[in-house]
């Protein structure tokens, strides 16, 4: 007896729902195209992924459930990973016709939520999907280790090529280095010659490295090098300004002693 009045209420669903349809009251949903590429503007194309996210977003949030059993749980699995892969061919029908790259800049949220085992070219396993049997066990596997080699195996295949001694035998690498030599000359023909100093200018000295040493009776850090720099400028500018003012009250008292 429930049951026919199940069905009588389902039959009275779709009979004001066609109704309300053809009154204009709601709109008839439409079924997403098959194929990607039989659409041609990126509009459309940008709907029908919306429409797909939205799927995929609410068999993410349903898989959790834990009132599932695994096979509700497995089918439900296969589902957002075919999904997944139907939004990738929107994704790339988008990029055909111009518009956004998704797969540079879109939202990585829910490939987050799933996760892939090694080897199974990009199936991946979502909610209570990974913990079904035969799937946890094998995100238990440990990664294989890489394999050790002796230092002989290694050296085994490595020849004159690997340090470069018959580089003058490569084409490519001595067209390379002649057309890099003519940039180089043009360059250095371009470039000013080297200005002299002006007269007047002080010509910088250079340091004297065996005074240094000697003064110091070690090879000089750099700390020591600094405080010789610093001691020889001063001891320069001393004689300078000093002997000037020598010569100077010198003059003046010769001149008050009449000796001029």
């Amino acid at each position: 007896m429930a049951r026919n009045e199940e069905k009588a209420q389902s039959m009275l669903y779709r009979f004001r729902e066609a109704q309300a349809a053809e009154l204009g009251l709601v709109r008839k949903r439409e079924r997403r195209p098959a194929l990607a590429s039989s659409v041609n503007t990126i509009g459309e194309c940008e709907r029908w992924r919306r429409d797909l996210l939205g799927e995929i977003a609410r068999k993410v949030s349903k898989i959790q459930d834990v009132s599932l059993s695994d096979y509700q749980v497995r089918d439900l699995n296969d589902d957002i990973n075919r999904l997944m892969r139907e939004k990738y061919h929107w994704e790339r029908r988008i990029r055909e016709l111009g518009g956004a790259d998704y797969s540079r800049a879109g939202p990585r949220m829910i490939l987050t939520e799933g996760k892939e085992v090694p080897g199974t070219r990009g199936y991946r396993y979502f909610g209570r999907a990974k913990d079904l049997p035969g799937v946890r066990e094998l995100f238990e596997q440990e990664a294989p280790q890489p394999e050790s080699r002796s230092r002989g195996e290694i050296y085994k295949n490595i020849d004159a090529d690997y340090y470069g001694y018959r580089d003058e035998e490569d084409g490519a690498l001595l067209e390379y280095e002649r057309e890099h030599e003519k940039d180089l000359v043009e360059h250095a023909e371009q470039m000013p010659d080297i200005a002299e100093p002006e007269e007047g200018e002080e010509e910088r000295e250079p340091m004297d490295i065996d005074a240094l040493n000697a003064e110091i009776g070690t090879v000089p850090n750099q700390k020591q090098v600094e405080e010789y720099l610093v001691n020889r400028r001063r001891q320069q500018l001393l004689d300078k300004y000093v002997s000037e003012d020598l010569k100077q009250s010198e003059q003046e008292t010769k001149a008050l002693a009449g000796m001029q």
